[in-house]
């Protein structure tokens, strides 16, 4: 027997993201309530350099208190493609446009309570062309090398989720570059 949707219902229209409560019946005949986030999804963009530098931005991040290095992402805008999302965002978040903009795959950011997919995009070939970032967003861009990046990921100094997952779907094709 599947799962049994008996009942969805919106418990939160929000700006970012709405909450719904679903009340299921499971394979075993069980009933259960879940809370599901619904995102409309989102990118995250690994720019690379000439050089062979990943620009990563540095912000503060509310939830956690705490100012995070994390590589450029963002929310798909409505009827937004992701990979229209993948260079606006890098020139948002960077100053920088892509020549090219490579998918590398993507993954649900968290699965157990979230509707939100990541699209993961390797930006080579860049150029200077900013747009204006959101109001909220104070960042400041950091270059590293990859081998850096690599070990402060390693070392458990990029607390970042998606980041982490970008890298690691990143790191052989990045590993290859010259």
């Amino acid at each position: 027997m599947p799962y049994e949707l008996l009942k969805s219902e919106v418990i939160f229209p929000g700006k970012a993201f709405t909450i719904r409560r679903d009340s299921l019946r499971l394979p075993d005949g069980h009933e259960t309530r879940l809370d599901i986030v619904e995102h409309v999804g989102s990118v995250v963009i690994i720019p690379m350099d000439n050089d062979g530098n990943l620009l990563f931005v540095r912000q503060y991040r509310h939830a956690t208190g705490l100012d995070l290095l994390e590589l450029p992402a963002g929310t798909l805008n409505q009827g937004e493609s992701p990979e229209a999302s993948a260079h606006r965002e890098v020139r948002e978040e960077t100053g920088m446009a892509a020549e090219k903009m490579e998918h590398l795959g993507g993954f649900y950011l968290a699965p157990g309570y979230s509707t939100e997919y990541m699209n993961v995009y390797l930006a080579t070939a860049l150029r200077r062309a900013p747009l204006e970032p959101d109001a909220d967003e104070i960042l400041s861009v950091e270059y590293l090398p990859l081998a850096r990046a690599l070990k402060l990921a390693e070392e458990g100094q990029i607390p970042d989720a998606k980041t982490l997952a970008a890298l690691f779907l990143a790191r052989s094709r990045l590993k290859k570059r010259p």
